[in-house]
């Protein structure tokens, strides 16, 4: 009972942030959202973008909206911000120490990929660019047979904006899930495990750039 009604305030908080997130970026950004549909509703997805802001993280939550709620994987460095946003980051993220990734690291994110039914990531790990992805979306896609949601973040002016005033136009287009094995294709079948995976990572974000 107790577990119950801790997930119903946690999914009653996430309306409220997703709500208010919605009229924040509407506003500012003039948000679209394209192909939410394809969003099943007893689907159990990783849903992948490129990162070039933490403006990605709103889109994304208003993109997918309140039904479909998010736990996101964050590195550790995000907990130095305020005890406000310090909550939210605690409630709706699993935690890792992406620079000394460990077996702990490993297995907190397996349980989280096992446990949630949406589960948001950011490949490249950064927002820096020219960035290759990282395989980790690949390699936990293996192993929990959850499929792929692309989700591509598009802009019509600067962005990240250029603050105080000068913010883009903002799509964001959720393409048809797919699993992992869509992304193997045509391997030689005499690469190493990382470098099939590095080659499956490369084909993920071109799936995301064409959603």
């Amino acid at each position: 009972m107790f577990r119950r009604l801790r997930r119903g305030l946690k999914n009653g908080f996430y309306s409220i942030i997703t709500w208010l997130l919605s009229v924040l970026v509407k506003i500012m950004f003039g948000l679209r959202v394209i192909g939410r549909e394809n969003v099943k509703r007893d689907g159990a997805y990783i849903a992948v973008a490129r990162h070039r802001s933490y403006w990605d993280i709103a889109f994304m939550v208003v993109a997918l909206g309140a039904r479909n709620r998010i736990h996101f994987i964050a590195r550790r460095g995000l907990m130095r911000n305020n005890p406000i946003v310090l909550f939210v980051i605690r409630a709706y993220t699993t935690i890792i120490d992406r620079e000394n990734f460990a077996k702990a690291d490993f297995r907190r994110m397996l349980e989280t990929f096992k446990r949630e039914r949406l589960i948001g990531l950011f490949p490249e790990g950064t927002t820096k660019v020219r960035v290759d992805a990282k395989a980790g979306a690949v390699h936990f896609a293996e192993l929990t047979k959850k499929e792929f949601l692309p989700v591509n973040i598009r802009s019509r002016g600067p962005y990240p904006p250029s603050y105080p005033f000068r913010y883009p136009k903002v799509t964001v287009s959720i393409g048809s899930p797919f699993s992992v094995g869509e992304l193997d294709g045509d391997g030689t079948g005499v690469e190493s495990r990382s470098e099939r995976h590095r080659r499956m990572s490369t084909r993920l974000m071109e799936r995301v750039d064409t959603a």
